[in-house]
């Protein structure tokens, strides 16, 4: 047991009497203020107290450990709550004030920036069918097109040859069609073996399949119908090709010029439908956790709202930010990618699942240790530290997530000798 002395001003222990080894070693700290001097803080190492602790046997211990080892990761704000020992003469001398902590009503509105882009279901590329020399390029970027709308001519050696290729297999088919009807006739009467007119049937079902495959060719080279039929009937061969635009949309960039020589595939203009659109929205990696898929948007320089539909997965590790992607509607015109923008994302703090979590407080009752937000908890034994994850910020409050309640009071003036006893117990850990 031990007692102060005042006169002496230290502690005295009487030696007590031990039946077994020391087992542990406990720590005591003490706030006194003696008179004429500044609150000091006494810490007490309490030797020799045997602290009886029952080992649970093997069985149990390895239950525990299971149960330790499968139980869910909790947030950061739900973890370890550390106690700061302080009498009401300490806190005094401290200038330490309480307030009541208040449920956070409503919604808050947090604010960060963002860039538009096209979705990229919504970027088609046109690309030059066959090998060749642009004679023009029809359209402009930022120009609206059409389904439809020729916007390139290309001349193409491609193009001549795969014509020639048709005629050809036309040819041929219209040769084996009538080899075959032939063979039937004969064989019907009587004139020619059976083996000979499945020869002839397999000639011209082979016919078919070449002819077949040449005119797809041309199809996909994007030859005109009408063309198509004046090569089937006169056998008229064209050189140039006329690209057509595939969507209506707009022209986002060019990447050929007139007079240019291009190969099979290579791009020629992409196009986008630019309504609705995207906006890329860079979250700092502490904001992540309040930030959900579905969160209504809203950009207030132009008045336009959206809808949070993605979330990324990484970090970039040069701004240590995600991205948030919000569809947005565009149909106005105002709204055009490449938009540099602020975007407010609004936090529901009232909803069924946090409204029980979602307190405010004053801005001078949150502070930073080890990159989490902490506040100081009024306890019977003075304070305890409690992680707390921040929501949203302004100049006079902060919105934080914990499980209080409503009769819990958090320190609000005196903040930095907490702090300084969290640092110091911290470190005791």
């Amino acid at each position: 047991m031990c007692n102060f002395d005042a006169v002496q001003q230290r502690w005295i222990c009487a030696k007590p009497q031990l039946p077994m080894p020391i087992e542990r070693t406990a720590v005591i700290r003490v706030n006194f203020l003696p008179a004429g001097r500044s609150i000091r803080t006494v810490r007490l190492a309490l030797f020799a107290l045997p602290l009886w602790i029952a080992s649970p046997p093997v069985s149990g211990a390895q239950e525990i450990a299971a149960a330790v080892a499968t139980a869910p990761p909790k947030p950061s704000w739900q973890r370890v709550e550390i106690a700061i020992p302080m009498d009401d003469q300490g806190i005094r001398a401290a200038g330490i004030a309480t307030i009541h902590v208040e449920p956070d009503q409503g919604r808050a509105d947090l604010s960060f920036p963002g860039t538009v882009t096209i979705p990229q279901h919504q970027l088609r590329i046109v690309a030059a069918p066959a090998g060749g020399l642009v004679e023009t390029m029809l359209v402009a970027p930022d120009e609206p097109v059409t389904i439809g709308q020729p916007v390139a001519q290309v001349r193409s050696p491609e193009l001549v040859e795969a014509q020639k290729n048709y005629l050809g297999a036309l040819s041929d088919e219209a040769l084996t069609s009538d080899k075959l009807r032939r063979a039937q006739l004969l064989f019907e009467g009587k004139a020619l073996p059976e083996r000979e007119l499945r020869v002839a049937e397999s000639e011209s079902s082979s016919a078919k399949s070449r002819l077949d495959e040449r005119m797809q060719i041309l199809f996909l080279m994007g030859i005109d119908k009408d063309d198509f039929e004046t090569l089937r009937t006169t056998h008229t061969i064209v050189s140039a090709l006329v690209v057509k635009s595939p969507v209506n949309g707009t022209v986002v960039s060019r990447h050929a010029s007139a007079g240019e020589q291009v190969k099979s595939a290579a791009p020629l203009y992409t196009f986008g439908e630019l309504d609705p659109l995207w906006v890329n929205i860079q979250i700092p990696a502490p904001r992540l956790a309040t930030i959900e898929v579905g969160a209504s948007v809203m950009l207030p320089a132009y008045g336009i709202e959206g809808r949070i539909i993605r979330i990324g997965r990484t970090v970039d590790q040069s701004t240590q930010s995600a991205i948030a992607v919000a569809e947005v509607n565009a149909s106005d015109g105002r709204l055009r990618p490449g938009l540099a923008l602020t975007a407010n994302v609004r936090i529901q703090n009232g909803d069924v699942a946090g409204a029980s979590k979602n307190w405010s407080v004053p801005s001078s009752s949150v502070v930073r240790h080890r990159d989490q937000s902490w506040v100081f908890m009024r306890s019977a034994e003075g304070f305890r530290a409690k992680p707390v994850q921040v929501i949203n910020e302004s100049a006079r409050s902060v919105a934080i997530r914990a499980d209080l309640r409503s009769s819990d009071e958090v320190a609000s003036r005196g903040v930095l000798a907490l702090l300084s006893e969290l640092v110091d117990a911290d470190k005791e850990d």
